[in-house]
């Protein structure tokens, strides 16, 4: 395995980015009915315009901009390539982009799948994306491998906010612990090899059950805002994970769009109330 150099790596630009604009990782989700919200069309054309007003909107406010693949992908190569030109955009102005992909496969498929999102030459590639560890955290050996190679991270999926994820998340693994904690586990093994690579995914709600006292790792928290959490709530719900909590908010600060101003003004005023939450 090749390794960069931490300085120019994917934790070191993080910790960066946190510094100088906060912990807040905001969504790019074009849902059916921002779009109509927003008095666009839902077709292409109105997924690049809605694009391209977060972009103008987010970039300097905020340090991390997380597009959810899934609704440029139901436009098909047409929304493929919006999602292309918005990553580009974003990353050469200096914003941090997670890829939300959730990809997660096995050896070759899962090689092709982390160079999709993470390799240098990809029109895709991103500062991170999120990955599925439940083929088993060893089949995401192909993504931690390029992740490390590339000064790249990946987010995996540990205790998601969706009702649905807690009969599997909250089973028993071996050794006593639940599955969710056996991720976070297999996270923190492998940062001490290269610290920052692994992130979790952990939602922002109240018994997650994650013992996270050993990951110094970031973590990405969705839930924020129209799920139901508020910035006042994450310190109780990660009293040990301040440092690189992302908490996400999409649609809550979506929903202030089309107007570019508002659209900052949210995010920023987001951004101020997770910080004072967080200091």
């Amino acid at each position: 395995m090749t390794h960069r150099n931490h300085d120019h790596g994917w934790g070191a630009r993080l910790r960066a980015a946190v510094a100088h604009r906060g912990r807040l990782c905001v969504g790019i989700d074009p849902h059916p009915d921002l779009l109509a919200a927003w008095d666009l069309p839902n077709d292409a054309d109105g997924l690049e315009a809605f694009a391209e007003i977060c972009v103008e909107a987010f970039v300097g406010e905020v340090a991390v901009v997380k597009p959810q693949v899934a609704f440029f992908e139901a436009y098909g190569s047409a929304g493929y390539a919006v999602l292309e030109r918005t990553i580009c955009v974003l990353r050469e102005a200096g914003t941090l982009v997670v890829a939300d992909a959730k990809r997660g496969d096995i050896g070759s498929t899962m090689a092709a799948y982390a160079h999709s999102w993470l390799g240098a030459h990809s029109p895709l590639s991103s500062d991170a994306v999120t990955v599925s560890p439940y083929l088993g955290f060893g089949a995401l050996d192909p993504a931690l491998s390029l992740a490390a190679e590339q000064g790249r991270g990946l987010f995996v999926l540990a205790r998601t906010s969706n009702p649905e994820g807690s009969e599997l998340q909250s089973s028993q693994a071996g050794g006593g612990v639940s599955v969710a904690q056996s991720v976070v586990n297999a996270a923190v093994e492998h940062n001490g090899a290269e610290p920052d690579l692994v992130g979790l995914v952990v939602g922002a709600t109240r018994g997650h059950g994650l013992d996270l006292s050993n990951f110094s790792g970031p973590i990405l928290a969705p839930g924020l805002g129209a799920q139901g959490a508020t910035a006042n709530d994450l310190a109780d719900i990660f009293p040990d994970s301040r440092k690189l909590l992302l908490p996400n908010s999409s649609r809550g600060i979506l929903r202030e769009g089309p107007s570019v101003t508002a659209l900052r003004a949210a995010a920023a005023k987001v951004r101020d109330e997770v910080e004072a939450a967080l200091s």
